[in-house]
């Protein structure tokens, strides 16, 4: 039976000249390789949709397949694979490259037509009078990959994105093995339309130490630290994290989610920002990292009008 009675801690205040005017709300789990670290907000054990944070827990089949080797892929391609990418056009090249080296049409992609992320991006296709495609979509290298497997393992490539395809199947395996569930929660479809799973974020973090700590999978950890724009892009959260810290993997999911991992320490931790605010989001994962002095990267939190003048303050309520 699913505890829905979860309490979420205040996370975020925006104080306009003394009058608190937003609040955001969430949870927050840490975890070293043994145990939880520190727990803000109890979600008692509550599951939510892992959402793009699936992304390089999914990824890992890959190397488990090894279709790395058999098509030679780049770092760059695998880190396209794990990517909620912007659309820009460096993201667009690459699976479109990986696509050719699987020799499988961009026709085959499932995952759906919406704009580029990049609103630089979305500028460019508009100058140049062209219009989103499948590419374009944010989930294009993971459903490339998808794609790979499919060919590799002579599964059927028209309906790969079903729940009871032999491809489907092994994904959720994967993801159970490395996030350590012991029974099934919830599962629906994701906005690019394979399934996607719901867990505790407990388990979410586990997931992501058991992956990004394990050797045999050290290309997915390399791809994330020397491709940071691959994984997300213009503006992009998980990109500015990787940029401007040592060692550490940051993705981004929909509906309020980050997961951090410090490879060095072998800890790691996740957000979830209950109303799904993504400025929100970003500054609580990055208040959090500069105050487990993994990193410091710089992050303005005053509130300004347009010319300027400082009229408030965004503040982080983290221990």
């Amino acid at each position: 039976m699913i505890n829905k009675n979860t309490e979420p801690a205040k996370l975020v205040t925006y104080n306009r000249d003394g009058l608190i005017e937003r609040e955001h709300f969430g949870y927050i789990v840490r975890c070293d390789r043994i145990h939880v670290a520190e727990r803000i907000g109890d979600d008692k054990n509550y599951p939510f949709y892992m959402r793009s944070c699936a992304k390089p827990l999914q990824a890992a089949l890959l190397i488990d397949y090894e279709l790395d080797k058999k098509y030679n892929m780049t770092d760059e391609e695998i880190a396209i694979c794990s990517a909620s990418h912007a659309g820009e056009k460096v993201h667009v090249d690459i699976v479109k490259g990986l696509l050719d080296k699987f020799n499988i049409s961009p026709e085959k992609l499932k995952c759906g037509i919406h704009e580029p992320v990049s609103r630089s991006a979305q500028d460019d296709l508009l100058l140049q009078g062209e219009k989103s495609t499948a590419l374009h979509n944010n989930c294009s290298g993971k459903h490339a990959m998808m794609l790979g497997l499919c060919k590799l393992n002579d599964w059927d490539m028209d309906n790969y994105d079903n729940i009871n395809h032999p491809l489907q199947k092994e994904i959720k395996n994967k993801i159970y093995e490395l996030c350590e569930v012991k029974t099934d929660y919830p599962v629906t479809k994701d906005g690019c339309g394979v399934p996607i799973y719901s867990m505790p974020l407990e388990n979410m973090v586990k997931g992501y130490l058991n992956l990004f700590c394990n050797p045999k999978y050290e290309r997915i950890k390399n791809a994330f630290l020397n491709n940071p724009y691959v994984i997300g892009g213009e503006n992009r959260t998980d990109t500015k994290i990787i940029e401007h810290s040592n060692g550490l993997i940051a993705k981004v999911g929909a509906s309020g989610l980050c997961a951090v991992v410090n490879t060095e320490l072998e800890e790691a931790f996740i957000v979830k920002i209950c109303d799904t605010d993504m400025t929100a989001r970003e500054f609580v994962t990055i208040d959090l990292i500069n105050n487990l002095h993994w990193a410091k990267i710089d992050i303005p939190h005053d509130i300004k009008t347009h010319t300027g003048e400082v009229i408030g303050e965004i503040k982080t309520l983290l221990k």
